[in-house]
């Protein structure tokens, strides 16, 4: 069923509430689904590095599991590059944005700073500045994405650890992107 306006200002409340928002719940509940199949894409590119963008992935989750991180935390390590397919120059913005709604404000902040404070360990190869992550000392997140680099992120580049299906990570992702903890869209929920 589809609704009949042209214009949104021809809309009804009917519309709305009878046709579109039961079909965007429907729809949003398979975000989960969508991301993974997101992420997975992440297999057919290596970068050069010695282990594929999503083993990176997979490892950076699986060390942060079993070091006893919460599901919500183990997530971002999962997802922390996953914009490395459409946002190539700011991967890190991208998903920041898909965990946004879901995740607590410190998580989000990690995800989205994670691609400077991992500069520190290869931006001077580049002729760039390692300690562009100082500029955010002394802010609440600072010290929570260094450890999320050094314990999680930075040690993913292992080409002989073994690794995780992505499968392994379904109810994890399917758990914490269920409900919307902030959106503008939140209150559809309750329609």
């Amino acid at each position: 069923m589809k609704a009949t306006f042209k214009s949104f200002t021809e809309s009804t409340r009917e519309d709305w509430r009878e046709i579109i928002v039961p079909q965007a719940m429907a729809y949003s509940a398979k975000l989960p689904e969508r991301v993974l199949t997101h992420l997975s894409l992440l297999a057919d590119d290596s970068g050069g590095f010695p282990v594929t963008r999503l083993q990176h992935c997979l490892q950076s989750a699986e060390l942060a599991a079993e070091a006893g991180e919460d599901d919500e935390y183990v997530v971002c390590a999962l997802l922390h590059d996953i914009g490395d397919t459409l946002g190539c120059y700011n991967h890190a913005d991208v998903a920041a944005v898909i965990l946004e709604p879901f995740v607590s404000d410190e998580n989000h902040w990690m995800v989205k700073h994670h691609a400077i404070f991992q500069g520190y360990n290869f931006f001077h190869h580049l002729g760039m500045d390692r300690h562009m992550r100082d500029q955010f000392k002394g802010t609440p997140h600072y010290e929570r994405t260094v450890e999320f680099i050094a314990k999680y992120d930075n040690p993913a580049f292992d080409s002989e650890r073994p690794v995780p299906e992505l499968e392994r990570f379904r109810p994890l992702v399917e758990k914490v992107m269920a409900q919307p903890r902030k959106s503008l869209y939140k209150s559809l929920i309750d329609l």
